[in-house]
C-alpha cells in the first residue's frame, strides 16, 4: 500500500476547511435554495432541529445522531416541479423535512486521527460526508495537508500556529477545546490525492480502462421521454442520468444529462417548469442556460398546454426558452432529433472523457468543473457513444485497489 494512505490521517484534510454551518430540517425550501447555491459541494447536510429543551444552546454541536440526510438541487427542483403553479409561495415556505429523504448512512463521525485509508474505505461503502472535529493545533503524526482551500489562502491566525509555532504564539486551552466541526466530502479526498500524484506513480498515468474505473452500469433515458419520467430512474450515487438517442445497434449517443451537478446554480423555478413540461431532450437543451432574459416561455409542452402553465408564472421561468440557444421553439419542433442533437454541443454538453484518458486527467477534469461524474464515450467512434461513467467512487476504488509500488 502506498505510504500516502498509511501516513496521513483525516485531520490532515481539515486544515482550511470551512467550519460546518448546520442547516436544520425545520428551515424552509427558500433557505435551502440559498444554502445549496453557496455550498462548495453543491449539496448540503441537513440536521434535526434541536429540541425545545436545548433552547439555552441555540446551535448545539453537530453529531451523527442528529444527522437527517443530504439535499441537492435536483431534490429541490423535483419538489417544485410537482407543486402547483399557484402554490409557489407556499412551496418555498415548506419545511425541508417534508421533501428530504432521511438517510443516516451518508454521514459518519470520525476522529481527526482516523487513517486516510480507513476514511477511503468508508466512502467506498457509501458514506458521502465525514464529520470531523477541527483542531486548532494538530498533534497527529502526519504532515499538514495544505494552506489553501478552494484556491484561497487561509487568513486566520490559527492556521499559522499549526506546525512550528512557538509556545507564546499558541492559543489558550479554552480555544483548543471549542466545538468546531467540518464535513469532508469525496471531492476533498480526491483533491488531496491529486496533490500526491508523485507518491501514487505510475498509477495516475494509467488509463481509466486499465484500472477498471469505468462503471458500465449507468442510468439513461431516451431524449423524447418526459423529464419527470427520467427523474424516477436517477440513482442516488451518482445523482445523474444520461439523456440518449438509441442507435440501430442498441448503443446510445449521449446528448446531455440530468443531474444535481448540472442544476447546482440554475434558476430553480425555471428548471421546475421545464421538468414538468418538457421532454428530457428539450430539458437538457436549456438546463444550463439560465443567464439570459427571454420574451416568452417555451411553446411546447408534454402534460399541459402552455396557456395553463404561463398563468401566474414568474418571468424567471422563461429562461428555458429555446431562443436562448439561437433558434426559436417552432424550429425545435420541426427539426428531427438527429439534427437537434448537434445543437446540444454548447453549454449543455455533458462532461465526457475516453477510456484511454488517464486517471489523473479525469480527476483534474472533475475537480476543475466541480463535477460529480464524467461520462465515458467510445474512443473509436466520434459520435458520442456512451460506454460508462466515472464517479468519485470509481476513483477511490481504483487508487486503493491498484496501489502504487
Amino acid at each position: 500500500m502506498a505510504h500516502v494512505f498509511l501516513h496521513h490521517v483525516v485531520g490532515d484534510l481539515t486544515l482550511g476547511k470551512p467550519e460546518l454551518v448546520q442547516f436544520y430540517d425545520s428551515e424552509p425550501v427558500e433557505a435551502a435554495v440559498r444554502a445549496i447555491g453557496d455550498s462548495a459541494e453543491g449539496a448540503i447536510t441537513v440536521w434535526r432541529s434541536p429540541s425545545p429543551d436545548s433552547a439555552a444552546v441555540p446551535r448545539p454541536p453537530p453529531s451523527a445522531d442528529r444527522f437527517v440526510g443530504m439535499l441537492n438541487s435536483l431534490d429541490v427542483v423535483l419538489f417544485l416541479a410537482r407543486a402547483r403553479v399557484h402554490d409557489q409561495e407556499k412551496s418555498m415556505r415548506t419545511p425541508v423535512s417534508e421533501l428530504i429523504t432521511p438517510n443516516h448512512d451518508l454521514l459518519k463521525e470520525v476522529d481527526p486521527a482516523t487513517r486516510l485509508i480507513d476514511a477511503l474505505d468508508m466512502m467506498k461503502q457509501g458514506v458521502r460526508r465525514l464529520l470531523v472535529r477541527k483542531s486548532v493545533m494538530w498533534r497527529g503524526f502526519s504532515k499538514r495537508f495544505s494552506v489553501l482551500y478552494n484556491g484561497k489562502w487561509l487568513k486566520n491566525s490559527q492556521s499559522s500556529s499549526v506546525g512550528g509555532a512557538s509556545n507564546s504564539d499558541r492559543p489558550s486551552s479554552s480555544v483548543l477545546h471549542e466545538n468546531k466541526y467540518c464535513c469532508l466530502s469525496r471531492e476533498d479526498i480526491v483533491r488531496f490525492l491529486i496533490g500526491c500524484l508523485g507518491a501514487l506513480a505510475p498509477l495516475p498515468l494509467s488509463s481509466i480502462s486499465s484500472l477498471g474505473a469505468i462503471n458500465s452500469n449507468y442510468s439513461f433515458i431516451e431524449a423524447f421521454s418526459p423529464t419527470l419520467e427520467a427523474i424516477q430512474k436517477i440513482p442516488h450515487n451518482p445523482c445523474a442520468i444520461a439523456v440518449v438517442e438509441t442507435n440501430s445497434d442498441g448503443t446510445h449517443k449521449i446528448i446531455g444529462d440530468i443531474s444535481a451537478y448540472k442544476l447546482w446554480k440554475c434558476d430553480y423555478w425555471a428548471a421546475a417548469w421545464a421538468m414538468r413540461n418538457l421532454s428530457a431532450g428539450q430539458f437538457v437543451l436549456g438546463a444550463d442556460d439560465y443567464g439570459t432574459a427571454l420574451d416568452s416561455v417555451p411553446d411546447f409542452s408534454i402534460d399541459s398546454p402552455p396557456e395553463n402553465t404561463v398563468a401566474g408564472a414568474s418571468l424567471r421561468r422563461q429562461k428555458f426558452s429555446s431562443r436562448s440557444m439561437g433558434f426559436s421553439s417552432s424550429q425545435v419542433n420541426q427539426m428531427p432529433l438527429g439534427r437537434l442533437r448537434n445543437m446540444y454541443r454548447g453549454r449543455s454538453a455533458p462532461l465526457t472523457c475516453k477510456p484511454t484518458s488517464s486517471l489523473a486527467a479525469v480527476m483534474a477534469q472533475m475537480l476543475s468543473y466541480r463535477a460529480t461524474h464524467v461520462w465515458v464515450i467510445d474512443a473509436a467512434i466520434e459520435d458520442d457513444t456512451v460506454v460508462g461513467i466515472v464517479t468519485f467512487t470509481e476513483i477511490l476504488i481504483a487508487v486503493t485497489h491498484y496501489p502504487a509500488s
